[in-house]
Formats: structure tokens, C-alpha cells, sequence
């Protein structure tokens, strides 16, 4: 039960983390976009990273999926 339980969690997260990622790069919507940056210079280096809203929304879709799988097979 909590192997298919994980399984439905871990998958969910990607699912919609993966999916809203690609809706935002396939139309250009920018709070869905991943950018990386990595600079290193003389001066020092410079480290800036995207939008983290997919994975947050990814995040919450998984606990409700999560919940609603252990309530419906409890």
C-alpha cells in the first residue's frame, strides 16, 4: 500500500511539474518557464534560476492526489 501510495505521489509531481513546463516553453508564458544562468568571471560568479511556480503547483497536486488515493483504497 505505501509503495503505490509513493508511486502515485512521485508521479503526479512529475506529471504536472513536467507538463506545466513544457506549456510554458512550448507559449512562451515566463512563471512557467525554467531558466538557469551560471557565470563565472574574475569578479566572482553569478547564479540566477526560474520560476519555481510549476513545482510548487506540482507539489500541492501531489499531496491532493496522495490523499485522495489513500481515501479512496482505505
Amino acid at each position: 500500500m505505501k509503495l503505490k501510495s509513493f508511486i502515485v505521489t512521485i508521479g503526479s509531481l512529475v506529471l504536472t511539474t513536467g507538463m506545466l513546463y513544457l506549456i510554458g516553453h512550448m507559449f512562451t508564458i515566463p512563471w512557467l518557464m525554467f531558466h538557469h544562468k551560471y557565470i563565472v568571471n574574475g569578479n566572482g560568479f553569478y547564479i540566477s534560476a526560474g520560476s519555481f511556480d510549476p513545482l510548487i503547483i506540482g507539489l500541492i497536486v501531489s499531496f491532493f492526489a496522495e490523499k485522495i488515493y489513500v481515501y479512496k483504497f482505505h
